[in-house]
């Protein structure tokens, strides 16, 4: 039986990998803060750190941000305790420079998690996934509770964002078989959206009307910092927006290569997860 520890397991691509993994009867270690309240499958095991879960593992997934400080650690001792495969959760533009790497001065270390699992002696894979479809809520769910208009920069720009359950579907395949060892995979959703397009779509899927209004960087820039964002974080998002406005988003093909069924469009996210952009309107 493949024993995985599955590292940010309370994540948006963790919990759905915890499950997929359950699903296809490998022995699930799952790290969390909190291992007493976690609320993962049956047989699943809980444990407060990578260290603990790592005895007896045979494959680990890296997720950079969960890890912060322990990623040297953690890849160390996986190699001494007999894990054969790591696989690492980087991004699509893990090669760019910093400054259009937003992620970068959330905590993610795309870059470092990549090169680490590559350099370790063990089998590798790195991820590379577009902008996850559930980053959108974390962006726009405020105005659009508040109203129908979500301002941002470059109502031109685009992405191919990708559904969070999608990456953790190649993550388990990854994990699970052979076929992507020593691969740096890049991930995305089916097409390249405008910012103006995805606002439409989330109006269909909230069945009302939605409008994107574009205003200046620095307007956006000043939102960020009054959030508490820091200067570099609103930068850099500004960089990579501006960087698609006139070149559309690279779109792959690998979802549906590597899972045998078409990628998740952000139509379907969107249905599926209306929730997260209603509540209470103002205004």
């Amino acid at each position: 039986m493949n024993t995985i520890l599955v590292t940010g397991a309370t994540g948006n691509v963790g919990r759905p990998l915890v499950t997929e993994l359950v699903n296809a009867g490998a022995d699930v270690r799952a790290v969390t803060r909190r291992p007493e309240s976690a609320d993962f499958p049956a047989g699943v095991k809980a444990v407060d750190s990578a260290a603990a879960g790592l005895a007896g593992a045979t494959a680990v997934f890296l997720n950079s941000r969960a890890l912060a400080g322990e990623l040297d650690a953690v890849v160390a001792a996986a190699r001494r305790g007999g894990v054969t495969r790591l696989v690492a959760l980087s991004a699509i533009n893990a090669d760019d420079d910093y400054s259009r790497q937003p992620s970068r001065f959330r905590g993610d270390r795309n870059k470092e998690v990549e090169q680490r699992a590559v350099d370790s002696g063990l089998e590798w894979v790195s991820l590379r996934p577009s902008v996850f479809a559930s980053n959108f809520a974390g962006m726009w769910a405020g105005q659009i509770r508040a109203g129908d208009v979500v301002s941002g920069p470059y109502a031109t720009a685009s992405t191919a964002p990708i559904a969070d359950a999608d990456i953790a579907d190649v993550a388990a395949h990854a994990l699970l078989t052979d076929s992507l060892v020593g691969h740096k995979v890049p991930l995305t959703g089916p097409r390249a959206l405008t910012n103006t397009e995805l606002v439409e779509i989330l109006g269909t899927a909230l069945g009302r009307p939605l409008r994107y209004l574009e205003v200046a960087p620095e307007v956006v820039r000043q939102r960020f910092l009054a959030l508490g964002f820091p200067a570099e974080f609103a930068d850099a998002y500004i960089a990579l927006l501006s960087t698609t406005v006139d070149t559309p988003a690279l779109v792959t093909d690998n979802v549906a290569r590597i899972l045998g069924r078409p990628a998740t469009t952000f139509a379907q996210w969107a249905a599926g997860h209306a929730a997260l952009f209603t509540g209470p309107r103002h205004g």
